[in-house]
């Protein structure tokens, strides 16, 4: 009898870590689609950082000026920002500052001094001047950004002070 019910209670605490295991994720799933109006959104739509889908209707915030900064790469990307403010408002950042800092788009990098810090940063900010003189919509933009095109930037190109520059 005794040995009956001590697998008895064993089984009931299994079935107990058990539980302890599966519902906490499931709720966790459950809150994430609420949360979510559309939906809840594939993983990959998950790690896209924070970015604005269309134009802004008001005002941008001024970006820092390139004179802030001593390296020419910093003073070219903040020149070039400061031109490209609403096409960097509807671009993602993938250092993920959308994360660490509550950065909303791309810009926000350039509008603080995290931007100077920040290769990922710099890579797409030229990235997205490269693409505009081809061209290129912001949304076309982001779809490169997103597949990572901004990474084979060359910043060479960039190394020497915006006085030089064209």
């Amino acid at each position: 009898m005794q040995l009956l019910q001590k697998c008895s209670a064993l089984f009931i605490l299994f079935a107990c870590a058990l539980a302890l295991l599966v519902l906490p994720q499931q709720s966790i799933s459950s809150a994430s689609h609420l949360s979510s109006p559309a939906g809840p959104q594939s993983a990959t739509e998950a790690d896209v950082p924070a970015f604005h889908n269309e134009a802004p209707t008001g005002a941008l915030p001024a970006t820092m000026g390139p004179d802030n900064f001593s390296d020419p790469l910093a003073q070219n990307a903040y020149a070039l920002a400061a031109h490209l403010k609403k096409v960097l408002y509807q671009q993602p950042c993938y250092c993920h500052c959308d994360r660490s800092q509550g950065h909303e788009s791309l810009l926000d990098c350039f509008v603080s001094k995290h931007g100077a810090g920040c290769g990922v940063c710099v890579r797409e900010d030229l990235y997205s001047y490269e693409q505009t003189r081809k061209g290129k919509s912001p949304a076309q933009i982001r779809a490169g950004i997103i597949q990572g095109e901004w990474q084979s930037v060359d910043v060479s190109k960039y190394q020497t002070p915006p006085a030089a520059n064209k």
